[in-house]
């Protein structure tokens, strides 16, 4: 299961806000179970209204040519962060351990931060391909894979 953590906190360097708001829409929806946890918040009406909100507004925002790079320390923090905490409620769910859970959503955060931005840099730079064809696919690749996770 811990491969799941790993993979949640993958999409959360992708998106910081994807995984995060996938994970409340999740539980929200009964398809997680996180009600007799620390994490219930996470299926609050109020969770899910911030995190989608701003998931949707970083889509909008990472189409902006003034947006800091991913992986400067404040934002891969961030990522880090939130990679860590929807992989801790990926395996609390499961009735793992948190503590790993948020170790391996923290070290997919980083992986997916960085090679998110490299794959991205090179596509553009060396492939030609605007930027705009290159975010979209990545957004539609972060959100399918929370997707894909949380449904398991």
């Amino acid at each position: 299961m811990w491969i799941f953590a790993l993979a949640i906190g993958l999409a959360a360097g992708l998106r910081s806000f994807t995984a995060p708001a996938v994970m409340s829409w999740a539980a929200h929806l009964g398809w997680i179970n996180l009600e007799a946890t620390s994490f219930r918040f996470m299926g609050s009406t109020g969770a899910v209204a911030v995190f989608s909100l701003f998931a949707i507004g970083e889509l909008i925002g990472d189409k902006l040519p003034k947006i800091p790079r991913r992986t400067a320390p404040g934002p891969l923090l961030f990522r880090m962060l939130t990679g860590g905490l929807c992989g801790a409620c990926l395996l609390v769910a499961a009735n793992q351990s948190a503590a790993l859970g948020a170790v391996c959503g923290a070290m997919g955060a980083v992986a997916g931060a960085f090679a998110g931005f490299e794959i991205r840099k090179r596509l553009v730079t060396r492939a030609g391909i605007r930027d705009l064809f290159v975010a979209i696919p990545e957004d539609l690749i972060a959100i399918g894979l929370a997707l894909f996770l949380v449904s398991r």
